[in-house]
């Protein structure tokens, strides 16, 4: 298994496990946590890998980028841009990897936290995490695909209001605007990750993948494009040993076993 400084990885079949692991700096994103973020992405883009979960270690899920290590660089410039197109690589992947990605908000998610919260398939909090973008504060202007994502999760105007104001949102607030699947009490939140984990690992690998590039393409297509993507995709399933299995369990009446 491989060894991060910043991260904890693991792997228990088909369900890999990825924990941002500074709590005493809040979780927050030097050069070396995302590009290890992008190490450990690249490690789950496998056919054995049907879902990846990512949490952070302590009391915070990130508070972002780490502004200490950003003052104490010799060109602040240069140091931030490649943190930022290490966390990009990491996003890119984890967003067009066939693989379920679980975000399992444990804390506050700011700046980068946040965005990296957002991107999940699907998006577990716990009942005390708080979001805020805080860029602005900084003197900052947003990154890590929040600019690409809220405005599709939650509409412009909310998302200006969250990126111009700085505006803290509550578990159960950024459920209700969309950008949450589930919020579950702080107790109860590692169970209900395992669990989910494990239902999506039961799941097809095929049908999820093709889920995820639909999704991505959608707003970028035309109506007629959109539906050509979809009975390419569907015919792809079909064909696959995924969409056999399913059918043939859907006629025997019984419960499919996906590989």
């Amino acid at each position: 298994m491989a060894e991060f400084e910043t991260l904890q990885f693991s792997q228990s079949g088909p369900v890999a496990e990825i924990v941002l692991n500074r709590p005493d700096a809040a979780n927050g994103m030097n050069d070396v946590l995302t590009r290890e973020l992008a190490s450990a992405a690249a490690l789950c883009d496998t056919p054995a890998t049907k879902v990846v979960t990512i949490t952070g270690a302590g009391r915070f899920f990130s508070a972002g980028g780490d502004l200490r290590a950003m003052a104490a660089a010799p060109d602040a410039g240069v140091f931030v841009k490649g943190i930022a197109d290490d966390l990009h690589r990491a996003l890119s992947t984890f967003a067009r990897m066939d693989a379920v990605v679980i975000t399992v908000v444990n804390g506050t998610a700011a700046g980068a936290g946040f965005s990296l919260a957002v991107t999940g398939d699907l998006v577990l909090a716990a009942e005390s995490a708080k979001f805020t973008m805080a860029y602005t504060k900084a003197g900052l202007s947003p990154d890590g695909s929040s600019s690409y994502y809220l405005p599709r999760l939650i509409g412009i105007r909310r998302t200006q209001q969250l990126m111009l104001t700085n505006r803290t949102l509550t578990a159960a607030e950024a459920l209700d605007w969309g950008m949450l699947t589930e919020v579950v009490s702080d107790a109860e939140l590692a169970d209900r990750a395992r669990a989910l984990a494990q239902q999506m690992a039961t799941t097809s690998r095929t049908s999820n993948a093709a889920v995820k590039r639909l999704l991505l393409d959608t707003f970028a297509t035309g109506i007629e494009e959109q539906m050509e993507l979809e009975a390419r995709a569907i015919a792809e399933c079909a064909t696959a040993a995924d969409g056999q299995e399913g059918i043939a369990a859907f006629l025997d009446k019984r419960a499919p076993t996906f590989g």
